[in-house]
C-alpha cells in the first residue's frame, strides 16, 4: 500500500505516508464490522481512495477552510487532512456509524484539532447558520449526479468558494444537465481531467458568484427527486 501511494503521490512525506497506512488498517479493520467500503485490497484503497482524494489539491487554496458533504469512510476529507495540514474540514454525513468510525481515526492520526463531526443530512446542514455561507471549499465524492450535489453544496461556501464534484466518465453529461442548476444558484463551472492510472477522472469546479437564494436547498429529499 505504502509503495503504491508513494508512487502515485510523490509529494508525501514519511511521516504522512504512515498516517495514511495506520488509516488503511483501522478502515480494514472496521470494515468487518460495518459496511465502510467494497474496496480492500491495499494498492486498490492506495489508488482508488487516498491517491484519487488528492487530485484535486490544487483547487484547495492555502489555509481553506472546507466541508466534506457525505464523507462516508472519510472520502475525501481525511486524505486531503492528512496531505494538507493548512486545511481545516468538517465532516458531515447523514449515518453517525461512519462517524463513529471517523473519530476514531482522527484521534489516532491526531487530526482531531483541526476537524468538525457533524452529524446531519447535506440539505439540513446547508440551512445551519453555523454552516451556511462559511466555507471555502465544498467537496462530494460518489455521493450525487451534479445537479443534486451542487444544490447540495453551494450553499455552505462563501462567495468565491468553490464545490469540488468528484466524477468519473459520465462528468461531461452530468456537467451539460447541471447548467440550469448552476444558473439558479449562482455559480458558475468548469470541467478537470485528471490522466490517472486507475480511470478517467475528472472534477467538476464549482465556483459560487453570489449569495445562495434562501431556497436552497430545499427540504430533504426533494434534490434527488426533482433535480433542478
Amino acid at each position: 500500500m505504502r509503495a503504491t501511494l508513494s508512487t502515485r503521490c510523490p509529494f508525501l512525506t514519511g511521516e504522512q505516508l504512515a498516517q495514511f497506512e495506520t488509516y488503511y488498517a483501522m478502515l480494514v479493520e472496521w470494515n468487518a464490522r460495518m459496511n465502510l467500503t467494497a474496496i480492500t485490497a491495499p494498492e486498490e484503497v492506495a489508488e482508488k481512495h487516498f491517491a484519487d482524494s488528492l487530485l484535486p489539491l490544487a483547487h484547495i487554496p492555502e489555509g481553506a477552510r472546507c466541508i466534506d458533504v457525505g464523507t462516508g469512510a472519510g472520502f475525501p476529507g481525511v486524505p486531503i487532512l492528512i496531505a494538507r495540514p493548512d486545511v481545516k474540514a468538517v465532516l458531515l454525513d447523514s449515518l453517525n456509524k461512519r462517524l463513529t468510525f471517523l473519530q476514531a481515526v482522527l484521534a489516532e492520526l491526531g487530526l482531531q484539532a483541526r476537524v468538525k463531526l457533524v452529524h446531519a443530512r447535506a440539505e439540513d446542514g446547508g440551512r445551519m447558520d453555523a454552516l451556511r455561507g462559511g466555507f471555502d471549499v465544498a467537496l462530494t465524492r460518489a455521493v450525487a449526479p451534479a445537479a443534486v450535489a451542487l444544490e447540495w453544496t453551494i450553499p455552505f461556501l462563501k462567495v468565491g468558494g468553490a464545490s469540488l464534484l468528484y466524477k468519473g466518465a459520465k462528468a461531461e453529461e452530468e456537467l451539460s444537465d447541471a447548467q440550469h442548476a448552476l444558473s439558479v444558484l449562482h455559480a458558475r463551472a468548469e470541467l478537470v481531467h485528471y490522466d490517472a492510472p486507475w480511470g478517467a477522472r475528472y472534477v467538476i469546479a464549482a465556483q459560487k458568484l453570489e449569495k445562495t437564494p434562501r431556497e436552497y436547498p430545499r427540504k430533504a429529499g426533494t434534490a434527488a427527486k426533482k433535480p433542478l
